[in-house]
């Protein structure tokens, strides 16, 4: 029996997977929010990835051993920077918005992740894509709604958020040809951590015990996020488990209302519906598409 039957037949296992990922990220988000109203966000953030390095410690020896080309190493650069720009717009945006705000926000990334692998990469842009995106964006129009209320900082700066984990995701697509993803991931954090290590000296303000306390949780939260994440990709076809991640803004939207005492906007809600409808659709069609192409092994051959 090959690994893809397998892994159709735990749809279950991946479901599960996935709403642990939806709440780890969520929790984190929380915590990035809690602590970023005591702490310069550029900090806040360069802390975060200092103590997440300690999670990335078993990639290390695997990185020693690597012998990268010149361009390897360029690629592995240019997304630490892209990566920058993408963590301290998040970071500023977590003080500036709700957090259902930014998670509904966060779910375009994949619309931005298709646009450049058809720019950049010469993948292929089908009419139905492109309906699915204007779906996606009309989403958005529905989360911001400019025209009908002040739009700050915080909205401006997830939407960069958004563009550079896309284009951080596109290098790491690359990336993963050359290496395997403990790598990728492991000089993610290193070349994230230095490049932040400037910015955040800059606003350094003497964290307490206890804020250092909270930003160590943070890292774990977004590691363990990512884990079962991966692991749901594992258990089940991407197409059962994006849908699932639509709850992490019912989550949201609870959270931030029971910590932060921040309204539930239920446009918010319903934009982030359309996105990730958007998404999901996307994600079927691909599935359904691959599902034609690839041959079936256990057919008869001639």
């Amino acid at each position: 029996m090959s690994f893809a039957t397998q892994s159709d037949q735990r749809p279950l296992y991946g479901i599960l997977w996935m709403l642990a990922a939806g709440l780890f990220f969520v929790l984190m988000n929380a915590l990035v929010k809690h602590v970023g109203q005591g702490l310069p966000s550029a900090q806040a953030a360069f802390l975060r990835f200092a103590f997440g390095l300690a999670f990335v410690l078993p990639a290390l020896g695997q990185l020693r051993r690597a012998q990268f080309s010149r361009k390897i190493w360029r690629l592995f650069a240019l997304r630490g920077l892209v990566h920058c720009g993408a963590v301290l717009c998040w970071f500023y945006a977590m003080t500036q918005i709700t957090v259902a705000e930014v998670v509904a926000m966060n779910y375009l990334n994949p619309i931005y992740v298709m646009l450049g692998a058809a720019l950049f990469l010469g993948e292929t842009f089908s009419t139905r894509r492109m309906i699915a995106v204007a779906f996606a964006f009309l989403g958005v129009l529905i989360i911001l709604r400019p025209g009908l209320r002040e739009l700050g900082p915080g909205h401006l700066s997830m939407v960069f958020t958004a563009i550079f984990l896309g284009a951080s995701y596109l290098i790491a697509k690359r990336l993963s040809q050359e290496t395997t993803a403990a790598v990728v991931v492991a000089m993610m954090s290193i070349t994230v951590t230095i490049g932040l290590a400037p910015v955040a000296w800059v606003v350094w303000v003497a964290p307490t015990i206890t804020q250092l306390g909270w930003l160590v949780l943070v890292a774990f939260f977004a590691t363990a996020g990512h884990y079962a994440m991966t692991r749901a990709f594992a258990e089940a076809p991407v197409s059962v488990t994006q849908p699932v991640t639509f709850v992490q803004i019912i989550w949201a939207a609870a959270m931030g209302a029971w910590l932060f005492a921040e309204p539930v906007d239920i446009w918010v809600v319903a934009g982030a519906g359309v996105i990730i409808a958007a998404v999901s659709y996307i994600t079927w069609r691909e599935a359904m598409l691959n599902r034609r192409i690839t041959p079936n092994p256990n057919a008869a051959k001639s």
